[in-house]
């Protein structure tokens, strides 16, 4: 159904979000090739059903092995919690037992209990990934002795994707959303931010937390498990391609995700317009 000769690296965001963690990737790896994949068009997937959450990445998915992708990242915090597990366990067996398909959370939840000192931990999130408890479930399985809150943040993503993270209303919003997580419980020492698109919030959330919390990013970790991934199953990383090239689709306008993208990647890109539905 899909070739079998090397490709590039996959990596799939809901939109602009999963730049923060394909710039890391690319920084960690830069000889590997690269197709990045933004759903525009129908970011958010945070308030949307598994069902629909779970339809729309495997569309996606798809269509990166479509391009030759033998390894695809769901840089996406709400596919990853939502859709993950599903394409893992049902889809891949019947589509390409060989190929992969890996998630964010995983990586971000090992690094927990090094970093928090309380060993007590907020999430920032989607409001999907949040009521999904992907982040809890995992800590729990992982570091049972972790206090975990979690924060949905529902206008977050929305003020990335328009470019409105430095306006008076995003101040509004994320002062608002961390005086809540943190009035839930004091002792959060480790504020993850479980969403892709919230790094360009980062000098923000910063001005509005107290002294001695930590802000834990997840693109260098996810890069840095990527890494050790491919080394530990080198008969994957002998799939990939190294010419160190990269590629960018979107679902939405060419022109407004370059212009888009630049803010994040501070570089500018040749995008493709595409569809996947």
């Amino acid at each position: 159904m899909f070739s079998q000769q090397p490709g590039p690296i996959g990596i799939f965001d809901s939109g602009y979000g999963g730049l923060t963690v394909f710039n890391k990737i690319r920084e960690a790896m830069p000889d590997y090739d690269y197709i990045y994949l933004g759903d525009n068009a129908r970011t958010p997937y945070g308030p949307r059903s598994f069902e629909v959450v779970y339809r729309f990445t495997r569309q996606a998915v798809m269509k990166l092995f479509s391009e030759g992708c033998q390894l695809v990242i769901l840089a996406c915090n709400t596919a990853s919690a939502k859709a993950l597990r599903t394409i893992q366990q049902c889809d891949l067996p019947e589509l390409d037992p060989s190929r992969r398909v890996l998630g964010v959370i995983r990586p971000t939840v090992e690094m927990m209990d090094r970093i928090s000192l309380t060993k007590h931990i907020g999430i920032l999130g989607t409001s999907g990934t949040i009521s999904s408890q992907s982040y809890s479930l995992e800590i729990e399985k992982m570091f049972p002795h972790i206090t975990v809150t979690g924060e949905a943040c529902p206008m977050w993503v929305p003020l990335v994707e328009n470019n409105e993270f430095n306006s008076p209303g995003a101040d509004y919003f994320v002062k608002k959303h961390l005086d809540h997580i943190l009035s839930l419980d004091p002792e959060i020492d480790t504020l993850v931010l479980g969403c892709t698109h919230y790094p360009l919030l980062i000098d923000k959330i910063k001005q509005y937390l107290p002294s001695g919390i930590t802000v834990f990013a997840q693109g260098e970790y996810v890069a840095e498990s990527l890494k050790d991934y491919l080394n530990r199953h080198p008969e994957m990383d002998s799939r990939l391609t190294h010419q160190g090239k990269c590629r960018f689709l979107t679902t939405e306008s060419a022109g407004k995700f370059s212009e888009a993208a630049s803010v994040f990647l501070n570089d500018p890109i040749e995008v493709e317009q595409i569809s996947i539905d």
